[in-house]
Formats: C-alpha cells, structure tokens, sequence
C-alpha cells in the first residue's frame, strides 16, 4: 500500500481492529481491580494470583504460530472470527469458577479466544497503509485500545458492586460475541481497489519454516531483546500488582483502585498517541524506544526505592510508568522493518511471541516474591512490593542492554515502494 486508504473504509478497519483490542485488554485487566475480592473468595495464593495473570498470555504465546500460519492462508477476518467463539467461551466459565485452578483454565481459554486480536492489528495496519505512517496507524488503535483497561478499572468495580463480577462477566460474553460476528462482516483483509494478497496453498512443514526464516533474519532479534520486555512491565504492573499494591501498602479500596486504574490507562493512551509519530519526527525508531525504555525504569527504581511512600507520589509515578512504557509502539514498528511482505502473518506473530514470553513470564516470578515476606494485616508486605518492582526495573534493564546494539532502520529509508532487506546496503540509512 503506498497511499492512505479511502476514509470510510479506514474508520470502519480501524474501529473494529480497536474494538477487538478494547475486549483483549479488557479481559488481561480484569484481575488487578478484583485481585483483593478473588484472593479472599477463591483463597488464592500469591503464586496461584500471579499465574492467573500470566496464563492469559501463555495462551496468547501458544496461539501465535497457528495463528501466523492461518492469517498467512485464510486470512486476518477468518482466523480473528474463529477465536472470537472461545473467548466467548472463556468469559462464560470465567463468570463460574471456584477455585483458583478453574480460574487458571478459564483464563487460558480466554487468552485463546484473543490470540489473534493484536497481531491482526500489525498484519492489517501494516496492509492497508504506506510504510511511512506504519507507527501511527497502529498507534490510532494501540491507544483505543486502552478503553479495554479504563473499563476493567471503575467501571468493573462498580459493577462488581452491584450486580458482582460473574454477572459483569456473562453480560461481557455477550459483547464479544457481538465483536467476532461484526469483525466477520465488516473487516477486510486488503483495501478497497487492490488485489488481495495471495496465499498459495503450502505444506505445514513449509509453514513452518517460514518461522525459522523470520527468526534467521540478521539483527531482528536484538529487537526481540526489548520487545521481550517492553510491554510486559506494564501488562505486569497495569494488569496485576498495581491494584493489589494500592490495597496492601495505600489502603485504596475497589472504586479507587478503579479510578487509578483509569488515569493510568489514560496516561497509556496519551503515551502511544506521543510515541507513534515520534519515529518519523525525529527520523529514528531505535533512540525513540531507548529513551522511553530508560524513562520507564527510572519509575520502577523510584517505585522500588522507599517501602510506603507517599499516596499522592505512588500513584503519580504509577501513571508516570504508563505513559513513558508506551514507547513499545517504535519497538513493534522497527521489529516489523526486519520482515518481508510475504511473511508479514508469521513475522509479526515471532515478533509478538518474544513479547508474550515476557508478559507470560514477567507476573509468574514476580508471583513467587511476596511469598518470603510475612504478610501484613492488609495483605503482601510492602517490601516484597519493592521487590517486584526492582525485580522489573532488573528485566527492563536487560532487555535495554540487548537492544542496545541493534541497528536503526529510519523512516526515511523507507519512503519508497522496496521493502526493507535487511541483509542489503542499499537499504537506507541504518545508522546506530
């Protein structure tokens, strides 16, 4: 695609691309406001907590490579449809668990049903729009889709409180399948007026290889290095300790745990609209994701710093966090330069599967932390807290340091109809 799609046909892509990713985030989201109430009415442990969290991304990792292979052959709208029936599925057990075990399951179906949600996004953006304007495109729907996160914040709690959080779960069942069905009907795996992609028919063993080709692509994955990490520290902290840790240390309870929740995925949404055109501002993807990436764990080390520190500063530097961590829009774009047209399905998906591994893995051992501290009467002791985000801020830093040495691939090398090839010369300016 090298002009903007017709405006009408872009509204409706967009709104529903956004629409399936407001369910995702909803659903990923839901336990850091109820955490408190599930701990006590499912006698959850912190460990049991911890892989409720991370389940849902597991299954986010397990579904990459059939999904990959199946946008690749039968499309983005198909594939996207087909899931939309067991996420349906997996907010209904969802709503009648009993314990934490079926918790666990009922959120690894759940994260099944969304497996192809945000990778449709980066196939699709990636397929209706000019390279140039890649980061902005998804940004549009990256920070829609933090309407998901606002409503598992006060408006999860407050209907909690009225009707309870099985009931909120039947009624969002209900919605999502309202979603599936119109993604089916109204979305389109190529824009109007040209020729759409071709899937020939391949072997699964081909289809597999295509993998390894993506893996094999020189410098991708010293990307991979920060994408591994870079939205798994606010999926961690947004969608798990965040809202136990205003209860435990600040005493917040549902309403106001909600309220937070909301500013921070405000301050998301402001952070990914800031961070989307800043790759072709300042005509650089690498130094953008750098400097939100030190940002953000400068946070998590204030964070880390002091046991109870003030309300008012806590959660100052909890919104802080969302915004400067939104820069992951410039790591996706830069890891999506490295792939070729052709393998776009399975490209994105390898790319997202490294960012899975780290939301997948990021809640599990930080789970294990408040488990060495004695507990408060409130609940997990405020230095196991520091913990948590400490052991955070460790994993950024990593990630940090590998990315460090990838190359730069800017916008303005891709200005023209060539895709990008990496392993050429002639492929623009890829200055450090």
């Amino acid at each position: 695609m090298t002009s903007n799609p017709p405006a009408r046909a872009a509204a409706i892509l967009i709104v529903m691309l956004s629409a399936t990713t407001i369910l995702s985030q909803f659903f990923r989201s839901t336990l850091t406001v109820i955490a408190p109430e599930l701990i006590v009415e499912l006698k959850l442990t912190s460990e049991a907590l911890g892989l409720a969290n991370a389940i849902f991304f597991f299954a986010l990792l397990a579904a990459q490579v059939p999904v990959g292979i199946l946008f690749d052959r039968i499309g983005v709208r198909w594939t996207v449809g087909i899931l939309a029936g067991l996420g349906v599925a997996g907010a209904v057990w969802h709503a009648m668990v009993r314990d934490g075990s079926e918790l666990i399951a009922a959120r690894f179906l759940l994260g099944l049903g969304f497996g192809g949600s945000f990778m449709s996004v980066i196939v699709l953006c990636s397929r209706w729009y000019p390279r140039a304007r890649w980061a902005t495109a998804m940004s549009w729907v990256f920070g829609l889709s933090m309407i998901g996160v606002v409503l598992a914040g006060t408006p999860l709690a407050v209907a909690s409180q009225l009707v309870g959080w099985r009931t909120t779960f039947v009624v969002m069942s209900g919605v999502a399948a309202v979603v599936g069905l119109l993604f089916v009907c109204l979305v389109r795996d190529d824009p109007p007026g040209t020729i759409p992609s071709v899937r020939p028919p391949e072997t699964l063993w081909a289809a597999f290889t295509g993998f390894a080709a993506i893996v094999r692509l020189p410098g991708l994955l010293r990307v991979l290095g920060l994408q591994t990490v870079a939205y798994a520290v606010m999926a961690t902290i947004m969608g798990l300790w965040a809202g136990p840790y205003l209860h435990d240390v600040h005493g917040l309870d549902a309403v106001a745990r909600g309220n937070v929740l909301i500013a921070m995925a405000l301050a998301q949404t402001a952070g990914v609209l800031m961070f989307g055109p800043l790759d072709r501002i300042f005509d650089t993807r690498k130094w953008v994701a750098i400097c939100g990436a030190t940002a953000t764990m400068l946070v998590l080390l204030a964070l880390a710093a002091h046991p109870h520190p003030p309300t008012a500063l806590a959660i100052v530097l909890l919104v802080v966090l969302c915004m400067t961590s939104s820069y992951g829009v410039a790591v996706v774009t830069h890891a999506r330069t490295f792939y070729p047209d052709h393998l776009v399905g399975r490209g994105a998906t390898t790319a997202n599967m490294a960012q899975l591994f780290g939301c997948a893995m990021v809640p599990v051992v930080t789970g294990f932390i408040p488990s060495y501290f004695p507990k408060t009467v409130a609940g997990y002791s405020p230095v196991a807290y520091q913990w948590i985000f400490a052991t955070i801020a460790a994993s950024l830093a990593a990630g940090l340091l590998i990315y460090t040495t990838a190359r730069d691939v800017k916008p303005s090398s891709q200005l023209g109809p060539e895709p990008f090839n990496p392993t050429s010369r002639k492929s623009g300016n890829m200055d450090t």
